[in-house]
């Protein structure tokens, strides 16, 4: 259903790149990216972000911050954001993108995620633990994980 997913923050040094890198962990066949609305681009992954990440076993290594493209966008079947500002925003600048761009915390009472950006350890880790959280609820919402046949899900022997 959506081969295709794009994860939207603020600078996409922080949530967008871990967020990216849970679901491309889940889903290996999809096409899965992220940018952000105020990118720092050409940037690593911030530095507290990736050292928390990892003891999650998630690396953001190799992560360059790219900014956000309406162009690039629009070849999304999925856009996650993780605020609800961030979904007005591209929907004010983009609105044939609206029916297709939904919170990362969506199954989780339309939770944002908040920006752990220049904050302590214990808030990146907060973060994280909403991040992994609402991939996992996507995930279960897209499909079984590492699938990419729709019949993966039957367990007859």
């Amino acid at each position: 259903m959506f081969e295709s997913i794009l994860l939207i923050c603020t600078g996409n040094i922080c949530r967008s790149p871990i967020a990216e890198r849970i679901l491309l962990q889940a889903f290996p066949q999809k096409k899965i990216a992220s940018v952000g609305l105020e990118a720092l681009v050409g940037h690593p992954a911030d530095a507290t972000a990736a050292r928390v990440a990892a003891t999650m076993g998630i690396s953001l290594a190799g992560h360059t911050a790219r900014s956000f493209d309406l162009n690039e966008a629009n070849k999304y079947a999925l856009l996650l954001v993780m605020e609800q500002r961030q979904l007005e925003k591209i929907s004010l600048m983009a609105p044939q993108l609206r029916g297709k761009v939904m919170l990362l915390g969506r199954w989780n009472g339309n939770r944002d995620i908040p920006d752990p950006y220049k904050k302590s350890d214990a808030a990146f880790e907060s973060v994280l633990n909403l991040i992994a959280l609402a991939c996992d609820q996507w995930v279960n919402k897209l499909g079984t994980k590492n699938s990419g046949n729709k019949d993966d899900h039957n367990d007859d022997q």
